[in-house]
C-alpha cells in the first residue's frame, strides 16, 4: 500500500488533535517562522478552519524582515485568512535564547485574541527536548518533554517526524526558510540533532526518536498524577507548611508539595537542585541557613528557611 501523502498525514494529525483538545469549530492561529515545520503546519491547518498566521520578527538576523514578509505571503497563498507580522524587542534576562523565547510567547499571547495557537514542534523536537533534560539532570519534569496541549499552546505534530513537514512543503510547492542557527554547532540542540541522535539511531538499530517521545509521554502521565496528589495536599495547608507534616510524605510527593509552595510564594524557574535543597530543610535539618531560589522580582533575592518548625519564605534586596 502506498504511503499517504505528507500533507494528508499532517491534516490527519491536526484533525485527531482537534477532536481531543480543541473541538471542531472556531478559529486558530499558527506561530509561523517561515521554516518547513511551521510553514507546513500553516498550510495543512488553513483548509480545516479559519487560520491566522502569526509571524514573529525577532530582528536578530540580517534580512529578518524579508523572511517575515515572505512567510506572510506564503501563508496567505496557502489559505490562511490573515497573516500578521509581530516585531518584538528582546531583553537579556536568562540569556539570549531564553529572552527571545519569552518575548516570542508574550507577543503570540497578545496577538492571538483568545484563539488557540498551534506550534510546529515535531516528534524530533520532543526527542531532542528529552535528551536535553536528561543531560541537565533536571528531574523527571524536564524529561517529560513538551505537552501536546498547554492552553493556549497546541502541539499537534508531536507524533509526526520532521521529515514529513519537509515533504509536505515539497508537495505544496512551498519554499521554506532555513534558519542558519539550526545548522550552527555552537548550539547544544543542533549538536544533538546532527551528531548525538544519528549516533544513537545507528548504535541502537533505529527507532530512538520514537522511543524517547514515548518515554516523555509515560513520564508526563506519571508526573501529572503525582502533581495532582501534591496539589490536593498543598490546598489543605493553612499558611506556611509545618515540617512535621511534610516529613512523613513520600519523597516524590513531598518535593512536589514544596515546589508548589515555592511557586505560590513567588519562585520562578526552579531547578531540581533548589527543590532538593529546600527538601533537606525538612528531612535533614542540621540548623542550616536559608536556600536561595530564583524569585519573580528584580533586585530581590528569595530565600526559603526553616523557622520554628515551619518552612518560610523571605525576600532580601540584592
Amino acid at each position: 500500500m502506498d504511503r499517504p501523502g505528507a500533507v494528508a498525514e499532517l491534516r490527519a494529525a491536526l484533525t485527531a488533535f482537534a477532536g481531543v483538545y480543541t473541538g471542531g469549530e472556531g478559529r486558530w492561529c499558527v506561530a509561523l517562522s517561515g521554516g518547513p515545520d511551521s510553514l507546513a503546519l500553516a498550510a495543512a491547518a488553513a483548509p480545516l478552519r479559519p487560520t491566522t498566521a502569526l509571524i514573529v520578527d525577532h530582528g536578530l538576523q540580517p534580512g529578518s524582515s524579508a523572511v517575515a514578509s515572505t512567510a506572510r505571503e506564503q501563508a496567505l497563498s496557502a489559505g490562511c485568512v490573515a497573516a500578521e507580522i509581530l516585531c518584538i524587542d528582546i531583553g537579556t534576562e536568562g540569556g539570549p535564547e531564553a529572552a527571545a523565547r519569552s518575548a516570542r510567547y508574550r507577543a503570540l499571547d497578545t496577538a492571538r485574541e483568545g484563539a488557540p495557537v498551534l506550534l510546529a514542534h515535531t516528534l524530533d523536537d520532543q526527542a531532542e527536548t528529552v535528551l536535553l533534560g536528561l543531560g541537565r539532570g533536571s528531574g523527571p519534569r524536564s524529561i517529560a518533554g513538551m505537552r501536546p496541549y498547554d492552553p493556549p499552546w497546541c502541539r499537534p505534530l508531536l507524533g509526526v517526524r520532521r521529515a514529513v513537514t519537509h515533504r509536505a512543503c515539497a508537495e505544496l510547492g512551498l519554499t521554506p526558510w532555513h534558519d542558519p542557527h539550526n545548522a550552527d554547532a555552537r548550539f547544544t540542540r543542533v549538536r544533538l540533532r546532527s551528531e548525538v541522535l544519528p549516533l544513537l539511531e545507528g548504535a541502537l538499530g533505529g527507532g530512538v526518536a520514537e522511543a524517547l517521545a514515548r518515554t516523555a509521554t509515560a513520564l508526563r502521565e506519571d508526573t501529572d498524577t503525582l502533581d495532582g496528589i501534591a496539589a490536593d495536599i498543598l490546598a489543605g495547608i493553612d499558611g506556611d507548611p509545618r515540617t512535621e507534616a511534610l516529613a512523613p510524605l513520600p519523597d516524590a510527593i513531598r518535593r512536589r508539595v514544596i515546589r508548589g509552595w515555592l511557586l505560590a510564594g513567588g519562585a520562578r524557574g526552579l531547578t531540581d537542585k533548589q527543590i532538593r535543597a529546600v527538601d533537606e530543610l525538612v528531612t535533614r535539618w542540621r540548623g542550616q541557613g536559608g536556600v536561595a531560589v530564583t524569585g519573580d522580582r528584580a533586585r530581590e533575592r528569595l530565600f526559603a528557611r526553616r523557622t520554628d518548625g515551619r518552612l518560610t519564605l523571605h525576600r532580601e534586596p540584592v
